[in-house]
């Protein structure tokens, strides 16, 4: 056998061509003497109910766990054996592994370890339920050993060990690592591996929770340098086949570290086990903390699934308007600029709109802010409307893509293009105006109002190849149902929208009640006593902003 040069390992085309390849020999023992790492040894003797394991890449804790995942299934029930579930990021990892565990069945158990494809069960919140290709190995113990292709939405109903691998690239951390903790129940054991993606994302967050003493945790810290140290680079030689030497392995780890470049960062996150402070979460925490103001109001409206069926959806939608928002828009001061901006959607995510005040020094304020779910297209666009037709002094900025494009169309119809904008977002305008709202932020120019939902939308905006962009990943809000960065899509809105200045029309409304509460605006923005036995409608052509 014959070692590896500094000539030959530069031309290997990818980091993954330096380690191993997955098939694993047919003789391979993980128990034979020199197999396994300090690193892994430790992991697996770790019984700790609740394990994190921060890597680097191809540090050897996925073999270690599946070799414990196999021991633990072998196991009868009063050796504490037990059904373990692996869920990863990716459907090549849960392959993978599951060739792991039946190799490590034949091999280590002695058991015939067949593989066998099934479809997975998976029971939504909802009641329905959707089929999950899944891989299994069944054990004489009566255990199994189950790999996924994807994330159940219902983790809860799993029962064992439950191991989430890259945790941090799931599609909603946050919801897996809530959702596991419900197996502690009955007994249940849980492993969260992954390296890490950012500082701010949720699987960083439950490490320091866990330093500061908020869960308990146990916590590996796994870098490439400890594995290396452990012997890394021998086992790899074991695999490929060459005979390690010290030329050997300095040619081998420069190749390594080499690979990133300049990019080191994304080396010491992929290698190190090092959260990014410039990668993941674009707006963190503490930004939109900082930002956030008391007394803002945020007004939700709810309604049924069937709702768009019912035929006094309009005057049920009037009736909240009325009670709701007009009072806020009577509230809003005529002589300031408004700024609107809308995220539109008709079911699934929120449809928000962000109405904007301006202040002293070029501060602006988010006046209210109008949550939406499920709501009808029709209703959508009258409350849309009576806003613009109340507002004073105002742009607005409205999102075209999908669904909207027809909203935002026949808002810029009624009141004209120099007044609304239809936004169709992409990764150029989102790059350019995504700085603009960061640095209003930062400088507190831009307020929001309180609510873990309003920072939970912000930290969906993460960097992506350098440049922000809205993250795929939905989020549970306060009311149990999901977001997508849905009012911080509208305050980006209707924070360009301050960038020009609104039209001017020649004239001034009429100064309404400071202190009355009775009457109202009327559809040309001035202000009405409760009674009004006026016609509605002069002979005269209304013009908005009146004669």
């Amino acid at each position: 056998m014959r070692s590896p040069t500094p000539q030959v390992l530069p031309a290997l085309s990818s980091l993954d061509d330096l380690f191993p390849v997955r098939l694993l020999p047919a003789d391979h023992d993980p128990l034979a003497d020199g197999i396994l790492m300090a690193h892994q040894v430790a992991w697996i003797e770790d019984r700790s109910i609740l394990k994190l394991g921060a890597k680097g890449r191809r540090t050897g804790i996925t073999y270690g766990e599946a070799l414990d995942n196999t021991l633990i299934a072998a196991a009868s029930l009063s050796a504490g054996g037990d059904n373990v579930f692996y869920i990863p990021d990716v459907k090549d990892k849960g392959i993978e592994y599951i060739r792991y565990v039946g190799h490590f069945a034949r091999v280590v158990s002695k058991e015939l370890g067949t593989i066998q494809e099934f479809l997975f069960e998976d029971r939504l919140p909802n009641g329905d339920s959707r089929k999950i290709t899944a891989w299994r190995v069944q054990f004489l113990s009566g255990f199994r050993v189950v790999a996924l292709a994807s994330r159940p939405a219902n983790i809860r109903g799993l029962q064992g060990v439950v191991v989430i691998d890259e945790a941090a690239f799931h599609a909603d951390v946050a919801a897996v690592i809530d959702a596991v903790n419900a197996l502690l129940i009955w007994g249940g054991r849980i492993r969260i591996i992954s390296s890490h993606n950012g500082e701010e994302n949720a699987f960083n967050t439950l490490i320091k929770d866990t330093r500061a003493g908020l869960y308990d945790y146990s916590i590996h810290h796994i870098p490439f340098s400890l594995a290396v140290k452990n012997g890394l680079y021998e086992r790899v030689c074991l695999m490929r086949g060459w005979t390690p030497t010290q030329a050997g392995r300095q040619a081998w780890l420069n190749t390594v570290l080499r690979s990133y470049g300049p990019r080191h960062e994304a080396r010491d996150e992929e290698l190190e086990a090092i959260p990014r402070k410039s990668s993941g979460v674009y707006l963190p925490r503490a930004l939109v903390q900082k930002a956030q103001r008391q007394g803002i109001p945020i007004v939700p409206w709810s309604v049924s699934e069937t709702f768009y069926l019912d035929d006094e959806r309009m005057a049920v939608g009037k009736r909240w308007f009325a009670e709701h928002v007009r009072p806020l828009l009577a509230a809003l001061d005529s002589s300031k600029r408004h700024v609107l901006g809308q995220d539109f959607a008709r079911d699934g995510d929120l449809s928000v709109i962000v109405v904007a005040e301006e202040g002293l020094g070029d501060v602006w304020s988010v006046a209210f802010q109008i949550e939406l779910r499920r709501v009808p297209f029709d209703v959508q666009r009258y409350i849309l409307f009576e806003i613009l037709d109340l507002l004073t002094r105002w742009l607005a900025k409205l999102d075209a893509r999908g669904n909207g494009q027809s909203h935002a169309e026949a808002a810029q119809q009624k009141f004209g293009v120099d007044r609304v904008e239809c936004v169709m977002a992409t990764a150029q305008w989102y790059a350019l105006h995504f700085p603009e709202y960061r640095a209003a932020l930062e400088d507190g120019t831009w307020l929001l109002p309180m609510g873990e939902d309003v920072i939970a939308d912000h930290r969906l905006v993460v960097l992506r190849n350098g440049f922000p962009a809205m993250s795929d990943q939905h989020v549970k809000g306060q009311d149990g149902e999901f977001r997508h960065g849905d009012s911080a899509i509208a305050g980006l809105l209707a924070h360009a929208a301050t960038d020009s200045e609104p039209m001017e029309y020649g004239y001034r409304p009429a100064a309404r009640p400071a202190a009355s509460t009775e009457g109202g605006l009327d559809r040309d923005g001035f202000w009405r006593p409760a009674r009004d036995d006026r016609p509605r409608h002069s002979l005269l052509p209304r013009f908005r902003g009146g004669l």
